[in-house]
């Protein structure tokens, strides 16, 4: 493919990758102004936000492999912004649990943290994201050097944390979390037989 066609694919495609991106919430959001989101909203703010950060992980991991089987290199350019877009739903996610469910009372939302297991790993999972979000940049991709993919192999470990907390947290039907733990599984078994010889990064 020429890099002009490259490009053209690149420039048209980023924008519509950040509406998509965008549904999910303005899908809430409208739910919310026509008052069907169900009798419980808050937790169901909580929950959608909660399964599009885990499935934005994915898709951005899916990325790596979605380039090698089909040869398109220029997949990769999308990579960046899906991560950001998982942050961006995380801080929704998070956002809603201390705004929405526990009124940011500090006392309680620490018991939480302390004493409910699911609650631990998720939000032990989004301050490891916190890092990534920050060094997504090509500035720190120079400053940090080889380094750089060092940390970013911590996605990994992430989407792990992401999966358990939802498996911890459903008490009864476990088909989507258990779903997405097969995908991860695949994911990340992808990238064994390609570790040695990438070049390309490590999501």
């Amino acid at each position: 493919m020429t890099p002009s066609r490259t490009e053209t694919l690149v420039r048209v495609g980023k924008p519509l990758v950040f509406l998509l991106c965008l549904a999910p919430m303005g899908h809430l959001l409208w739910r919310v102004v026509m008052e069907t989101i169900g009798a419980n909203p808050v937790e169901t703010l909580i929950h959608a936000t909660g399964d599009w950060t885990l499935r934005l992980l994915l898709i951005t991991l899916a990325v790596t492999p979605l380039r090698r089987l089909t040869g398109q290199v220029w997949l990769i350019r999308f990579r960046r912004q899906l991560g950001l877009f998982a942050f961006f739903y995380a801080c929704l996610h998070l956002t809603a649990y201390l705004w929405l469910d526990q009124f940011f009372d500090w006392r309680a939302i620490i018991e939480d943290i302390v004493k409910r297991p699911y609650i631990t790993v998720g939000f032990a999972a989004f301050v490891l994201l916190i890092p990534l979000a920050v060094t997504s940049t090509r500035g720190w991709t120079r400053r940090l050097g080889r380094r750089w993919k060092t940390l970013h192999r911590v996605v990994y470990f992430i989407a792990i944390l992401g999966v358990v907390h939802y498996l911890w947290l459903v008490k009864a039907d476990r088909f989507e979390p258990i779903l997405y733990g097969v995908i991860l599984a695949g994911l990340l078994a992808f990238r064994i037989p390609w570790r040695k010889g990438n070049q390309s990064g490590v999501n």
